[in-house]
């Protein structure tokens, strides 16, 4: 069973986690929409992608109106 002969210091052990960090979002702009969206993704406000739409959204139905 492998066991450590020293002790892994302060200053070593972080060295080894400097690269761990989480880095910064990057938000851009949708060009159709204005919504801020990751790049490369569908922009969630608006369904389109690279200036064409992807992804049809359903229009909000009010089911009290309906009801009645």
């Amino acid at each position: 069973m492998a066991v450590p002969q020293n002790r892994t210091t302060r200053s070593r052990r972080n060295m080894r986690r400097a690269h761990d960090a989480l880095v910064a979002a990057n938000p851009a702009e949708c060009p159709n929409c204005g919504e801020l969206k990751r790049p490369h993704h569908v922009c969630g406000a608006c369904g389109h992608y690279d200036s064409r739409e992807v992804v049809a959204l359903q229009q909000e139905v009010d089911l009290d109106e309906d009801a009645a």
